[in-house]
């Protein structure tokens, strides 16, 4: 199989309870919510989506031969000592790609294995670390992983509707939207109020890394 990847690069994680580490970004492109194109954003199923997924034209984007070639490419970016090494498979919608071979692929290259999803399709074996951020009006089918991260405020959907799902770890994220400033003063004081959710913020945009 082949892999359409928008972009790979180092940086550090910027979002949920991994925040601050090392990562190779490993960023596909495509997605189940929406096409990317600004004139299907208003009937798309997520409308806030601030990333760029469509194309492979991103740094270190193409269409990857196979798996091993996608674990190749993140390994030179890493570098030559793997200790710590991990990746976060992310969209887009990376479970439309991710599949076993390029998880094995991966892990042979000694990475840990994060991935960031809409959880509407149900999770391969093998990741380490699963993020899952629902979108309202989506059937989220995946209700189990590491974290869950919520953007928030969304119409339709309340925080307490997720309580019931397997998540060590639950996250609210203020949406990067015209009234940001409204939505974090929301998110702090729901936190405040609600002890067993913690506030996540988009550090990358803050630091001025992508």
């Amino acid at each position: 199989m082949s892999y359409a990847v928008k972009e790979m690069f180092l940086t550090l994680q910027g979002e949920g309870v991994q925040a601050g580490r090392r990562a190779v970004f490993l960023r596909f492109a495509g997605c189940n919510l929406w096409t990317g194109r600004e004139q299907d954003r208003a009937t798309a199923v997520c409308q806030f989506c601030d990333t760029e997924f469509v194309g492979t034209d991103g740094e270190n984007g193409a269409r990857y031969s196979d798996a091993a070639a996608v674990a190749d490419k993140a390994a030179e970016l890493w570098g030559e000592d793997r200790t710590e090494a991990y990746i976060v498979c992310t969209g887009g919608e990376p479970l439309l790609q991710l599949d076993a071979p390029l998880i094995e692929a991966l892990h042979s290259a000694g990475f840990e294995i994060a991935v960031e999803s809409n959880g509407t399709i149900a999770a391969p074996d093998g990741i380490d670390w699963l993020c899952i951020s629902p979108k309202a009006g989506s059937d989220v089918i995946q209700r189990s992983g590491d974290e869950l991260k919520l953007v928030w405020p969304q119409n339709g959907v309340e925080p307490d509707d997720f309580l019931a799902w397997d998540f060590p770890n639950f996250l609210i994220q203020p949406m990067d939207c015209e009234n940001g400033e409204a939505a974090m003063q929301a998110a702090m004081a729901y936190v405040q109020d609600h002890p067993k959710w913690r506030l996540t913020l988009q550090t990358h945009k803050m630091l001025g890394i992508p």
